[in-house]
């Protein structure tokens, strides 16, 4: 097999084998647990200018399927994994895991100790990565992962984001088999109750979906809408969406938001939860190696409950607490512009913050995805808790 290499701005070099479209890829080295659902993974918006290390041993016996793509295109800019399988054993399956890698011209890499890696990453943080099947140079390679510049204030949004309007009207897919053939069926089986306009910062399908499924009539809008666009819309609430980098790297989406708080409902997820918390007044700031996986355990700080969650941020809420042992397993309440907010949500691996509710107004958000695809659907009641707030105002 073709030697590759994948460099660190550390100067760490592992050794592997070239796997999908030869070339070179530059992007920030993160570690996702999840143990299936790479292709929902690959085609996550969020994971722009990131190269995805998967800790799961092998990636691909199963192959890929188009319905299963989570955005238009691949968006991660490398892979890198243990082992690539080379055949697919699944009967929804129309492509082999490195078919669909040449196909989007992908560049990757295998055949490297994966469990080496994430440790090192553990260890010394999420950074810039170099995977390389063109330069063996282990000294030019490292040079190259130092001057790559770092997510961190990158507008990545812009990137990812539509460039027009649209609405979208597919629910949730239904599966059937026929023999051989397969077929699919995406028609709403809901009247749309209300509408609900999507601030896209690099939206999934399956939001999307999940939101058709609940009843929603969907207009998604590109991530630099103003806030007067948004209005004329006449909505009965605002969903802020995933996406990938640093919220404060897209400060005129904080500014729209910000101007919208007290208007309609508002239910921000990953991206959208940081950029509600900037507008509210909070800060963020990077985690050491983030949150990427489908098996993050959060407690739900009102009733005890342990959700196991689907994640992918490399940034948090900062949200003031007590000082006391263990007050970020209570339930928090702090003042912003739009009143009394609450904590609802604390991750059990590293007590970073969730989820938010306002007690005084209409805003929900949390930090990892409700939606799923991949990962369990523990948390799919948010879908209806923002219903919920939609009925609320449009009664009171």
């Amino acid at each position: 097999m073709k030697p590759a290499l994948l460099a660190l701005a550390d100067g760490t070099v592992f050794k592997g084998q070239a796997l999908g479209f030869e070339g070179e890829t530059i992007g920030e080295v993160v570690f996702n647990t999840a143990m299936t659902g790479y292709q929902e993974i690959l085609t996550d918006p969020s994971y722009k200018g990131q190269i995805v290390l998967m800790t799961s041993t092998q990636i691909g016996n199963y192959g890929v399927t188009p319905e299963d793509d989570e955005s238009r295109r691949i968006w991660a800019e490398g892979y890198i994994v243990r082992e690539a399988s080379k055949r697919m054993s699944n009967w929804r399956g129309r492509q082999t895991f490195e078919e669909y890698l040449l196909h989007h011209k992908m560049v990757s890499i295998q055949g490297i100790d994966t469990r080496a890696l994430t440790s090192h990453l553990r260890e010394r943080g999420s950074q810039m990565g170099v995977i390389s099947h063109v330069d063996l140079d282990e000294e030019s390679l490292c040079a190259k992962a130092q001057a790559a510049p770092s997510i961190v204030g990158r507008d990545l949004v812009h990137e990812v984001t539509c460039t027009s309007s649209y609405q979208w009207s597919r629910g949730s897919m239904a599966l059937c088999s026929d023999g051989n053939n397969t077929s699919q069926s995406e028609e709403t089986t809901h009247a749309s109750s209300y509408k609900v306009v999507v601030m896209d910062f690099g939206v999934k399908h399956h939001i999307l979906r999940s939101l058709v499924d609940m009843g929603c009539e969907v207009q998604v809008v590109p991530a630099s809408t103003c806030a007067d666009d948004i209005r004329e819309l006449e909505p009965d609430g605002l969903f802020l969406s995933n996406g990938p980098g640093d919220p404060e790297g897209v400060p005129y989406a904080v500014k729209t938001v910000k101007t919208l708080l007290h208007w309609k409902p508002i239910f921000g997820i990953c991206l959208g939860h940081q950029i509600l918390g900037l507008a509210l007044g909070l800060a963020t700031h990077k985690l050491p190696f983030g949150h990427h996986g489908a098996n993050h355990p959060v407690m739900d700080l009102r009733t005890r409950k342990i959700e196991i969650t689907s994640q992918n941020h490399n940034f948090a809420v900062d949200l003031p607490h007590k000082g006391q042992e263990g007050a970020i397993w209570a339930t928090q309440q702090f003042d912003t512009a739009i009143g009394r907010m609450e904590v609802t949500h604390r991750s059990l691996n590293d007590g970073c913050c969730e989820g938010i509710v306002g007690l005084d107004s209409p805003v929900l958000s949390v930090q990892y995805h409700p939606e799923a695809s991949p990962g369990p659907h523990d948390s799919s009641y948010l879908f209806q808790q923002f219903i919920d707030m939609m009925r609320g105002s449009r009664d009171g």
